[in-house]
């Protein structure tokens, strides 16, 4: 008797996260979630803008309101991969009208791409741009490294490169994807 309670025990337990995880990776019943693909990421009106700040990963891209901007491995070229779900964890940087570039970003090496819904996506050093989800407020990395939806993410240097370190301040909100 001891054996069966222990053995449903185990199973109880392991189908709670095993569920949780699930709804995150399929992009979950969120508000937030969908929030993000329901409003673009730039002020209505506005065009996006680029810039640099200090983070605890260095001087890394950023937007407008300093969220991190992050670049998806799985991406070719200019063509977006980030789709549906993956497009609610990780909403591309939207574009009304040309970028704008501050502090440090070179204008040279932003563009936009045409998304697969008719939308503007801006790039970088040829790479579409992307926010995270788990990124709570300005400054936050806690994207950088992960890997979510078949490829890594990374935030990017001033050159557009991407970078391989690990945030020093991250509060760790990115390792559930």
């Amino acid at each position: 008797m001891i054996r069966i309670r222990s053995i449903t025990f185990l199973a109880s337990a392991a189908v709670i996260p095993l569920t949780a995880l699930a709804l995150v990776s399929c992009g979950g019943g969120s508000n937030d979630a969908t929030a993000a693909t329901a409003q673009p990421p730039t002020a209505h009106g506005q065009p996006a803008t680029i810039r640099l700040a200090n983070t605890g990963l260095g001087r890394i891209l950023v937007d407008s309101q300093g969220r991190t901007l992050y670049l998806f491995n799985k991406d070719t070229g200019t063509k977006s991969a980030c789709l549906g779900a993956c497009a609610d964890a990780w909403p591309p940087l939207r574009a009304d009208g040309k970028p704008t570039v501050a502090s440090g970003a070179s204008a040279s090496r932003v563009a936009t791409t045409t998304r697969s819904d008719g939308n503007a996506q801006v790039t970088y050093n040829g790479h579409p741009l992307y926010l995270f989800y788990g990124d709570r407020q300005p400054g936050d990395t806690n994207g950088q490294g992960v890997i979510a939806f078949g490829a890594a993410w990374y935030a990017l240097s001033a050159q557009g490169n991407q970078l391989s370190g690990k945030p020093s301040n991250s509060s760790g909100v990115g390792s559930g994807y």
